[in-house]
């Protein structure tokens, strides 16, 4: 039985290790700090229908609702399958409709067209002089629970999971990875860690990891911020009508209400200043849709970086697709035996880590077939049985 080690312990690492684990590979992963500590529990919890991307970024809509239809039968229980909205406040958003609806037909998104007054009786609190909106099934998800799944069905099926063991350098041989060096932070202790295959599923630290190799990822960390007020101002998510851009969404959250997000670009994660203004931005422009947002209480505010792929070609960080890719480290620098997965959402984490795991087996001489689209997953609370 091959062993695959996983450095990462976020989304992408949680369903990673329950694809390859249902493959019937062995699966050791290890975490610096506490599962789902990074940006996987940072996110806003939308569960993407991809309509905010249908026009711009075609790809990765179609990514975001084929992801969403299995993530409703897989793991229901971590998802409020309450739809969004995408409504129109202007005659710009008007002159939009056309096209988004049109891109949303050929990605795949359903869409339902409402008028404004059909709109305010199902959400109230919205601008009362709305001009239209548009229905797709976007979906709110725990961002912590969802990928608990993941863990607890990789965990029953034999997967290895190391939290607070921080990966500190890499064992090579003969132009091959064949072990990590492994910092436990509880104890203080360093011991090496062996294994046929290492995957790199750190998110926006996955540069650092390749760093410790001695190569590069086409990384580009994207921070934004997110402002939670103190109340459930609607039941769907609400989006603007217009071109992908800064305090556009909101996700109702049990009773918080999640506003966001803006985008800057950032060389290290671990060093991100929150800009004093983006607040004041978000709430302002999120008050646009839902006029209670610039009266409500703020209840938290934090930033999360995403781990976008590098495209020079973009002049504006909202240009730079969502979509992802993995990387065989032996045909990209001839290092053999690693792999890196970068770029993504929280709603394509299933994907990417079929995508990894496919790799996974064509370079071990494998052919099995991924299960993950099918296999439902066990609760989160199985994590700790």
């Amino acid at each position: 039985m091959e062993q695959i080690v996983i450095i990462g312990g976020g989304g992408t690492g949680a369903a990673l290790a329950h694809d390859l684990a249902l493959r019937g590979f062995g699966v050791s992963l290890f975490e610096r700090g506490e599962l789902l500590s990074g940006a996987t529990g940072r996110h806003h919890g939308l569960l993407h229908s991809g309509g905010r991307y249908a026009v711009d970024d075609p790809a990765a809509a179609k990514e975001c609702i084929r992801e969403n239809k299995i993530l409703r039968r897989i793991t229901p229980e971590a998802i409020e399958q309450n739809d969004g909205l995408f409504v129109a406040l202007d005659d710009s958003d008007m002159d939009y409709r056309p096209l988004f609806l049109e891109q949303c037909g050929q990605c795949g998104i359903p869409t339902e067209e409402l008028t404004s007054t059909q709109v305010l009786a199902i959400e109230p609190a919205l601008h009362p002089d709305l001009k239209a909106a548009i229905r797709v099934p976007d979906a709110t998800l725990d961002a912590w629970r969802l990928p608990l799944y993941f863990f607890a069905s990789a965990k029953a099926n034999g997967a290895r999971i190391h939290n607070f063991s921080q990966v500190i350098g890499f064992h090579k041989s003969d132009g091959a990875v064949t072990g990590v060096r492994i910092f436990d932070h509880r104890t203080e202790r360093e011991y090496d860690a062996q294994g046929d295959l290492f995957v790199n599923a750190c998110g926006a630290w996955a540069d650092k990891i390749c760093a410790l190799a001695g190569i590069q990822l086409p990384l580009q960390p994207g921070p934004g911020v997110m402002v939670a007020v103190n109340a459930r101002l609607t039941n769907m998510v609400i989006n603007r009508l217009n071109q992908a851009g800064e305090g556009d969404i909101i996700v109702p959250q049990r009773e918080l209400s999640v506003l966001g997000t803006t985008l800057w670009l950032a060389k290290d994660p671990d060093r991100i200043e929150l800009p004093s203004d983006h607040v004041q931005k978000i709430r302002k422009l999120c008050a646009q849709m839902v006029p209670a947002v610039k009266e409500t209480a703020i209840h938290s505010v934090w930033c999360a970086s995403r781990p976008l792929i590098e495209q020079k070609q973009a002049t504006e960080p909202q240009q730079i697709s969502r979509t992802f890719d993995c990387y065989d480290h032996k045909q990209k620098d001839n290092l053999e035996g690693l792999v890196s997965i970068i770029g993504g959402k929280a709603t394509t984490l299933r994907a990417m880590a079929e995508k990894t795991a496919d790799l996974i087996c064509r370079k071990t001489g494998r052919n099995i077939a991924c299960k993950t689209k099918t296999e439902k997953l066990l609760h989160y609370r199985h994590f700790y049985k």
